[in-house]
């Protein structure tokens, strides 16, 4: 299940870059979660081709990714984006419960840095 949300990420990132109908295959394969049998009955291929155009289809999206990152970046953005929202439900906790000031200002602090450092990332 994990390499399936993997590669259907990674389409989402990068399958303008694939032929159509490569794509197209890849799509129906792993977004609309037909079979290979289903998806050869949808292009009038055989199951073999289909097979070939989905591990065509692999290699290259894990290629553009080893080459322009912008997945990792973007599970790096969700990570920083959940510490974020940690952050900001314990300041207002804090608020909520009247602790005192310098626990708050800490906890700001460190929700600018995080987005600083979100921001360092997107950069690269």
């Amino acid at each position: 299940m994990e390499k399936n949300m993997e590669l259907s990420l990674l389409l989402d990132f990068y399958g303008e870059l694939l032929s159509e109908k490569v794509r197209r295959a890849t799509e129906l394969y792993y977004n609309d979660d037909l079979s290979l049998s289903e998806v050869a009955e949808d292009m009038g291929i055989t199951r073999q081709g289909v097979r070939d155009l989905i591990k065509r289809a692999e290699g290259n999206l894990y290629g553009y990714e080893q080459k322009l990152g912008l997945y990792e970046r973007f599970l790096e953005m969700q990570k920083g984006l959940g510490s974020l929202k940690e952050s900001l439900v314990k300041a207002k906790s804090l608020l909520d419960n009247n602790t005192g000031r310098s626990e708050i200002d800490k906890e700001i602090s460190g929700m600018i840095d995080l987005v600083d450092e979100l921001i360092r990332e997107d950069r690269r």
